[in-house]
């Protein structure tokens, strides 16, 4: 008898049955407080996002970018490439874009100590800054036979070659060099990374000591041979969607000539706690607070309990990748909250000086960085909960199986695709941009295999090796390698369903986990009839049990029919004692309806197998 209860429905434990049970009651535990964890944060990532923010920065970025200058409506700020193209923006489209202080109709609208409001809404906050930064001559070597027509050689930036002493008519900052009085990080140019400091000056809030300063800097050359980068600052905040607009001009003079820009536009919220939403808000960072520390409890509680097997599982790694990003999410937000108390006050109390607010928008600009990371890791840990769903598992056992394969093509892909880079990089690379440097020449590939590419500009680069190398990378990348990937994870995904066809599936399912839970819930609420009310028959007012079935039903009739219309025909193709004259070879067809009949068999060796099981603990339970 002992033997016998210990088996259920072909010899399955009992004792494993209930544990599974368990592990299938506290998944669904926890995927519920986790769900509730993700919308709540998923509430603080849309609620620090706001859809202004976007329409801010493309009017503010259309202002200064897009304005031609007058007279010249081919020359704006995207399009400068000369030092005179640059004054004539600073004279012009910067210079009418900074003071707004009247009406379209010249009338006086705002006397906020003599503040300008750009577009009539956004307060200019303190002053624009100017700032310069420059190398020393002689910081290159000139070759000896060219030194008879150049003698002075001005390199390219680095703090090494930065020059730091006075210049020019050496009155005023803007001749002289400062130190910088801020944390503020280095800027990454696009052809060189750039210290705090220089050569300052601060505009006036008038428009016409503005431009005057501008056209004295332009007649005493102010910008020189040494000049590598100019940097316009300056921040507005716009009381109507509570939103702080940071701005940064970026003009580089590279060391071959000619300048290149770039900008940087960012729409923060400094000022956090406002509105009865941004305090709704607060209760949710509380909340998530609160997860964070209870989840941090569990992981602990695991790590103890199974030690170094805890790591075995790439789900824990997940669990404490999502919980470091917390916590630096939490460090971050901190960080830029006492950042904000104690320096937005300071920065708004003059406004004659220059409100340095990139510090702030720097910090800001990494925590939502931070913030985007964690809700996206959170999002992929759903997976963990849904693996137990039958088309989550195909795809995981698919990937697991298959990984070994993909490692291998990989190696193989990455040689051939680095090689093609390096190819395109030392071909292309002079005359083509998306081949200027060997990281734009990866992603150029990366692109032309998603069919993005300028064949144009590389036939033009070299009309030889140009068509050879674009025909023969997408003849090796796309139709050769990717569809080799593809057939590495079609032809394992055709195997893990082979196997769930002959029931190698998942021990229990998500689904009809919840599924049951739900008609038990009926159940017992007395709205559903129970399992052994409905296998019961009323026969005159009282229930008898029903009867052996005498007959089959009309799908396994059907069953087994086809099963026995494909041993025939198996038997007659390939067991006929016939001798045959003509080789025939096997069919597609006939090789799947030989998987599907092979399949069949396995499943009534299976239930042959349950049915003997049965009758030998029946054997067993009489014997006791």
């Amino acid at each position: 008898m002992v033997q016998a209860s210990r088996w259920y429905r072909g010899g399955t434990s009992r004792d494993k049955l209930h544990y599974r049970k368990e592990e299938i009651r506290t998944t669904l535990q926890e995927l519920l407080l986790y769900l509730i964890f993700l919308i709540n944060l998923c509430i603080l990532t849309f609620g620090m996002v706001n859809p202004h923010m976007y329409y801010f920065n493309k009017v503010i970025s259309s202002l200064f970018l897009d304005t031609s200058v007058p007279g010249d409506e081919r020359t704006n700020f995207k399009s400068i490439r000369s030092i005179t193209d640059f004054w004539k923006f600073m004279e012009g489209p910067l210079l009418e874009g900074l003071y707004w202080d009247s009406w379209y109709n010249n009338q006086k609208l705002y006397n906020l100590k003599n503040s300008s409001r750009i577009y009539y809404e956004n307060i200019l906050l303190g002053v624009p800054r100017v700032r310069q930064l420059r190398v020393r001559n002689n910081t290159c070597k000139v070759y000896s036979s060219f030194q008879s027509l150049m003698s002075d050689c001005y390199g390219k930036y680095s703090s090494k070659n930065e020059d730091v002493a006075d210049f020019g008519i050496r009155s005023g900052s803007e001749w002289k060099y400062s130190t910088s009085s801020t944390n503020s990080p280095w800027h990454w140019g696009l052809v060189g990374i750039y210290r705090n400091g220089g050569y300052i000056f601060t505009l006036s809030k008038s428009k016409s000591e503005t431009k005057n300063k501008f056209i004295d800097l332009r007649l005493n050359s102010w910008i020189t041979r040494g000049t590598r980068v100019i940097f316009i600052d300056f921040s507005l905040y716009n009381a109507n969607v509570n939103l702080f607009c940071i701005i940064r001009l970026v003009a580089e003079f590279p060391a071959t000539g000619g300048i290149l820009t770039s900008w940087q536009f960012y729409s923060l919220k400094l000022l956090r706690y406002v509105s009865y939403y941004d305090y709704f808000i607060a209760s949710c960072e509380i909340v998530f607070c609160i997860f964070l520390v209870v989840f941090t409890t569990q992981e602990i509680k695991k790590i103890k309990e199974l030690k170094f097997a805890y790591f075995k599982s790439i789900w824990n790694w997940l669990e404490l990748l999502l919980l470091l990003l917390c916590f630096v999410t939490v460090f971050f937000y901190a960080n830029c909250n006492i950042q904000n108390f104690l320096l937005l006050g300071q920065l708004l109390k003059s406004t004659e000086k220059y409100s340095d607010f990139y510090f702030l928008a720097y910090w800001h600009i990494y925590y939502n960085n931070i913030i985007a990371l964690t809700i996206f890791f959170a999002w992929i840990k759903i997976f963990k909960f849904i693996s137990f769903n039958k088309t989550m598992s195909q795809l995981s056992s698919t990937l697991s199986r298959c990984i070994k394969d993909i490692v291998g093509f990989a190696i193989m892909f990455f040689i051939i695709f680095f090689a093609y880079a390096q190819l395109g990089f030392l071909v292309f690379g002079s005359q083509v941009d998306d081949f200027s440097t060997f990281q734009n020449a990866i992603f150029a590939q990366f692109r032309i295999v998603l069919g993005d590419f300028d064949f144009a500009g590389i036939q033009q680069a070299n009309w030889i090796l140009g068509p050879i190398y674009f025909i023969t990378f997408i003849f090796f990348v796309f139709f050769v390698l990717l569809n080799m990937f593809l057939a590495i994870i079609n032809d394992t995904y055709s195997e893990v369903k082979a196997d769930y066809a002959i029931g190698k599936r998942p021990d229990f399912e998500l689904g009809k986990m919840i599924k049951m839970t739900y008609h038990n819930a009926l159940e017992k609420l007395k709205l559903k009839k129970t399992q052994k009310e409905d296998k019961k028959i009323k026969s005159n007012g009282h229930f008898v049990q029903p009867t052996r079935r005498e007959s089959f039903d009309e799908s396994e009739i059907r069953r087994a029919e086809q099963r026995r219309k494909w041993k025939e025909k198996l038997q007659k193709k390939y067991y006929s004692t016939e001798i045959q004259d003509d080789y025939q070879p096997v069919t597609q067809q006939e090789v799947r309806e030989l998987f599907l009949y092979a399949v069949e068999l396995e499943k009534e060796i299976q239930y042959i197998s349950l049915k003997l099981n049965r009758v030998t603990r029946k054997f067993s339970a009489l014997q006791y």
